[in-house]
């Protein structure tokens, strides 16, 4: 799978050796995902999943203006999954496919190009590491127009910044500056919009120098002990830590530091 999926979806997808260039293709609406874009997106991520090839993916928007607005709701042809009927027929993974989904354990890049409201917001703080333009924006505008963030945006922004600074967001709609998102814990880097990708590639870059198995498990393990207490947590070994901890790669990084060159990663 390469290139434009989804035929009129608004979603490209590039291999570029190990990284994955994930777009949201759809400027004409700041990039907001309809049902055809959140499938399109999905079925990305289950590409990224099983091709052994791809070890991080960056996932970013067309243009200047938008990462993404939410979901598209002038889409007639989502007129069916609004209201009441989005709790049963919403997306079945979350924002974008990601951010309800627990089987993606290679990292993903968030590059915010610009507004990420709403489900855009959401699918944000599902990736790993959040790298943002200065002119980038955040915010829950939902409560706005009736609504909440159902797709994990309440409880993610509550694990990933402080309770009252992410109940300050949530309960007003307000949007808050990339520059505010970094001092809140969020967002790892912000740089000015034409370093934007660079800056992406260079935290990709910083992960492919780390053995791949090892940085998959530590994902799991990351994700996976939130909810566990503090002396449970260190004894969590899933199998993907146990894989980790007796394959090849393991002793080829002990051996690469004894020998003082860089090492050779195989993935076993």
């Amino acid at each position: 799978m390469d290139g434009s999926c989804g035929g009129e979806a608004g979603i490209t997808y590039v291999k570029a050796g190990p990284i994955a260039r994930v777009t949201i293709d759809r400027p004409h609406v700041l990039n907001a995902l309809n049902q055809a874009a959140q499938a399109a997106l999905a079925a990305v991520w289950d590409d990224g999943r099983d091709d052994p090839d791809i070890r991080v993916a960056i996932l970013t928007g067309t243009g200047d203006r938008a990462f993404c607005t939410g979901t598209d709701l002038k889409d007639p042809a989502d007129e069916a999954v609004r209201g009441p009927a989005y709790l049963v027929a919403g997306p079945p993974l979350g924002a974008g496919g990601l951010s309800l989904r627990r089987d993606l354990l290679k990292p993903v890049i968030a590059a915010v190009n610009g507004l990420a409201l709403g489900t855009g917001f959401e699918l944000a703080l599902a990736c790993d590491l959040i790298v943002a333009a200065e002119h980038a924006e955040f915010g829950f505008p939902e409560p706005r127009v009736g609504y909440m963030a159902l797709d994990g945006g309440i409880t993610m922004l509550v694990r990933q910044v402080a309770f009252k600074r992410a109940m300050g967001l949530l309960l007003t709609g307000r949007r808050i500056t990339a520059r505010e998102g970094y001092e809140a814990g969020f967002v790892n880097e912000v740089v000015p919009r034409e370093a934007l990708m660079a800056a992406a590639e260079r935290w990709a870059a910083e992960i492919l120098a780390c053995a791949p198995l090892a940085v998959e498990a530590t994902k799991q393990l990351a994700r996976e002990t939130l909810d566990l207490p503090l002396w449970a947590a260190p004894r969590y070994f899933p199998r993907s830590v146990m894989q980790a901890v007796v394959s090849e790669d393991a002793r080829e990084g002990v051996q690469a530091f004894r020998e003082r060159r860089p090492p050779r990663w195989q993935r076993r």
